[in-house]
Parts: C-alpha cells; sequence; structure tokens
C-alpha cells in the first residue's frame, strides 16, 4: 500500500471514528464533573442531621460520603467509557468480557472477603458509627482513627502502634468519644473520714473546675459525687461522674485527680494506701 492510498484511508479512520472517540472522552469527562456537583448537593441534603454532632463533626461526615461516591462514579463512568472506545481502534470487547466473567467466577472465590470488607465499611459510614478523629475500641485493639474507607478502619493507639483492620472483622466497635464523654473516677477514703465533709469536698472542687477559664469549654456538666462506690479493705470507695466534651474526658480526669489530691490534703482527709503488718518470731 503506497502513502497516497495510506493518507484518505487514515482521514476516513478519523472523521469516522476519532469523532467518536472524542465524544466519548468528552461525555465521560462531562458526566464525572457534573456527577460531582449532583452527589454533593444530593448527599448535603439527604444525610440527616444529628443534633448531639457539630457542625464540623457533620461535614466530616458528609465530605466522607461523598469522596467515595464519587469515587464510584468515576469508576464506572471511565470503565463504560473505555469499553466503548476499544471497538472503536478495532478490538473486540467480546471475548474480553466472556474472559472477564470466567476469571471473575474464579476471582470472586478469592475476592469474597474483600466484598465483605466493603459492605462492612458502607454501613459503619452510613450508620456514622465512628469518624475520622474518634476514639475507638475494636475487640480490645483501641486507637484514634486516622482513615476508613470502604475497605479498612486505620487506627494509631498511644504508643504509636499503627492498626489497619479490615471492616469485615470488625464485630464490636466501642466509640469512645461520640457525642460526648464522660468522668467516671473512683477514689478512695479512709474509714474514719466524715462522709459528709468528703462529699462536699468533692462537690466543690468539680464546681470550681468547671468554672476554671481554661477547663470550662471542656466539661458539660461538673464532675460530682455520685454513690459510696464499695466497701474496700482499706478504704471506702466513692463514684465520682461528669460528662465532657469528647476526647476530652482523659485531660478533664487527670486535672480533677490532682485538685483533689490537694483539696483532701487541704482539709486533712486521707487518701489511705494498702498496708501490710509482718510479724517476726523472735528466738528465745
Amino acid at each position: 500500500m503506497s502513502f497516497s492510498d495510506l493518507i484518505p484511508k487514515l482521514t476516513n479512520w478519523f472523521f469516522v471514528h476519532s469523532i467518536k472517540i472524542i465524544g466519548i472522552v468528552v461525555a465521560s469527562y462531562l458526566i464525572v464533573k457534573f456527577g460531582k456537583i449532583f452527589i454533593e448537593k444530593a448527599v448535603r441534603k439527604a444525610v440527616v442531621s444529628d443534633h448531639f454532632l457539630t457542625k464540623e463533626a457533620e461535614r466530616k461526615r458528609e465530605d466522607t460520603l461523598i469522596r467515595i461516591f464519587n469515587a464510584a462514579l468515576k469508576v464506572v463512568v471511565w470503565l463504560v467509557a473505555i469499553l466503548t472506545i476499544l471497538p472503536e481502534v478495532g478490538i473486540n470487547v467480546g471475548p474480553l468480557l466472556a474472559g472477564a466473567g470466567i476469571a471473575g467466577v474464579a476471582i470472586g472465590f478469592g475476592a469474597q472477603y474483600m466484598v465483605r470488607d466493603f459492605i462492612a465499611g458502607l454501613f459503619i459510614i452510613l450508620e456514622n458509627q465512628y469518624r475520622i478523629g474518634d476514639v475507638v475500641c475494636f475487640d480490645g485493639t483501641c486507637g484514634l482513627v486516622e482513615d476508613i474507607d470502604l475497605r479498612k478502619t486505620v487506627l494509631r493507639d498511644l504508643d504509636g502502634v499503627v492498626h489497619n483492620i479490615p471492616n469485615g472483622e470488625i464485630k464490636k466497635a466501642s466509640n469512645l468519644s461520640k457525642d460526648f464523654a464522660r468522668v467516671n473516677l473512683n477514689v478512695g477514703v479512709s474509714y474514719d473520714s466524715d462522709l459528709e465533709k468528703v462529699i462536699e469536698v468533692v462537690n466543690r472542687v468539680g464546681k470550681e473546675l468547671a468554672e476554671d477559664p481554661n477547663w470550662k469549654e471542656f466539661i458539660i456538666k461538673p464532675p460530682q459525687f455520685l454513690r459510696v462506690e464499695d466497701f474496700a479493705d482499706s478504704a471506702i470507695i466513692i463514684k465520682i461522674l461528669g460528662e465532657t466534651q469528647p476526647l476530652k474526658q482523659w485531660d478533664v480526669t487527670g486535672e480533677l485527680r490532682k485538685r483533689i489530691k490537694i483539696a483532701f490534703d487541704k482539709e486533712g482527709i486521707e487518701i489511705p494506701f494498702q498496708q501490710i503488718v509482718v510479724w517476726r518470731k523472735e528466738n528465745k
């Protein structure tokens, strides 16, 4: 075939097929672009507002859903676009689809756990069980949620260790920082202490902490005496309970312990510690 014969064929192919290919690419791009806008508006409108959550937390949840749906839309649109373009360049997609179907059955048996992870991840996000920035526990593994997608959740514990946990393996998720948190503190006092005085001191310390400018924004309900929890071997155990903003319960509890110790020392209230008496038999 001479060069002069090739030019008309290429020109004919260009006008017949390339225009279709360009149209498919442009249409796919526009579908993805306007699809993102539609998905964002739909998610912002469809997600039911939770009055316990802040605006920032609500937006974080919505952004997670938008990102996932946008990724799914992109994959579907461009996959269809590629399958539509291939015949235009002379590639028969029939055998490819048939081969993919056979391979898909084989892969499906091995990918069943991944499908399980994806379904579990979808429900975790839709039900707002936890979000990035929450502190959660999964069957004894606890940490800060650094990332979450449809397949896995990434936790970082206090030692800095990163745990990658497939969503399908999460049987129970305990969220330690959703909506609000609690100060739940047990303190022991000696049996000869005046309980009424102990209660008065504890409540005063809790109120002062809640009114402190450095701490009041973290405290929803001041820590207060709740009940006598137990009669231990060497102490009366009292329970103190309060409510804090999410993730602030540990900081508030630590400050409360410090202030209770200082106040008890000033008031002469003893916090007993276990003592062991050793009897020594002397030889006569």
